[in-house]
């Protein structure tokens, strides 16, 4: 079964790497095209589910390479708005175990910047899923115009979300506030265990879940780095563990977990609706793939989901 288009909301962000300099007074960077929303667009579209990327993309340098960056993933970008607006810088500083911490300068940027009028034409009649997450839904004045858009698709199509925390920001009361609603709206919730800790101090994942499926969301994946994952599908619990990898860097692994489950969820025709037909097993077998999506974008730096190519040749080699 060939999966239906998975439409992605959000923002790009230019992700910019310290790296040594030749002189002690000087930084230098490399920019990589980043981006929550954006990174699970790329990521679905190399696994081979039709991705299209509602997004405000500015004119600038960063602009024109997220462009690029997109295009040649194969995103369709059809409904992407040219933003009069600057981009999204944020700069990463990577420690030992390569997790990354960032500074962001994202003061009246494009991807903030979203009005009724501008998502008013998008056409979700061959959609199956809505992604989003991440600052657009906590970002004014955009944040209200997404959360609207997301209860109009609902009747339509399966609704995503990822958090994905930023507390240096926006504050984590903001997110904590929205979060309820966010459920009320979303039949997948995947977040990281850091995220957890920002919007549930000292929880337990499980009673998480549970507060969570209370208020709306079918589905609650936790994905706890180097622990794996632990799903929740209407209370009952799956464990899959992370798959060993050579880490160059975790940018981008939670984006591309997300998309690996939702694309082997869309190729079994699972997505579409509130998630009636999905089973246990189910969940634990896109975890599973999502899993191995996410070590594979773990092993090379920044955030560079696999190709279909690339899975497909490592589970020939994990046969042989």
């Amino acid at each position: 079964m060939s999966p239906r288009q998975i439409t992605v909301l959000g923002e790009c962000v230019a992700d910019a790497f310290t790296e040594p300099a030749a002189a002690r007074n000087e930084l230098a960077l490399r920019v990589l095209p980043g981006g929550g929303p954006a990174n699970t667009a790329v990521a679905l579209a190399r696994l081979g589910t039709p991705a299209r990327f509602l997004a405000r993309l500015s004119g600038d340098v960063f602009g024109r390479l997220f462009r690029a960056h997109l295009e040649a993933s194969g995103v369709d970008l059809s409904y992407a708005l040219e933003a009069a607006e600057p981009s999204t810088l944020a700069v990463a500083e990577l420690d030992a175990q390569g997790q990354a911490t960032f500074s962001f300068h994202a003061q009246a940027t494009a991807d903030w910047q979203w009005t009724s009028t501008e998502l008013a034409g998008v056409d979700l009649t061959g959609t199956a899923c809505v992604h989003t997450g991440s600052l657009a839904l906590v970002k004014e004045p955009g944040a209200a115009v997404v959360e609207d858009f997301l209860a109009a698709a609902a009747p339509r199509a399966t609704i995503s979300i990822d958090p994905n925390v930023r507390p240096l920001l926006v504050h984590p009361d903001v997110y904590r506030a929205r979060l309820a609603h966010w459920c009320g709206l979303a039949d997948v919730l995947r977040l990281s265990e850091d995220d957890l800790e920002l919007l549930l101090p000292g929880t337990p994942p499980e009673q998480a879940c549970d507060t969570w499926h209370a208020a709306g969301a079918r589905l609650v994946v936790i994905t706890r780095g180097a622990d794996g994952a632990l799903a929740s599908l209407d209370g009952e619990r799956v464990r899959v563990p992370a798959v060993s990898t050579s880490v160059a860097d975790t940018v981008g692994a939670g984006d591309s977990f997300t998309a690996g489950l939702l694309h082997h969820l869309g190729a079994r025709g699972l997505l579409g609706g509130r998630l009636a037909e999905l089973r246990p097993d189910d969940v634990e077998e896109a975890c599973r793939f999502g899993a191995r999506v996410a070590a594979l974008t773990c092993s090379v730096a920044g955030p560079n989901p696999p190709w279909q190519s690339q899975l497909a040749r490592l589970a020939t080699a994990d046969r042989a």
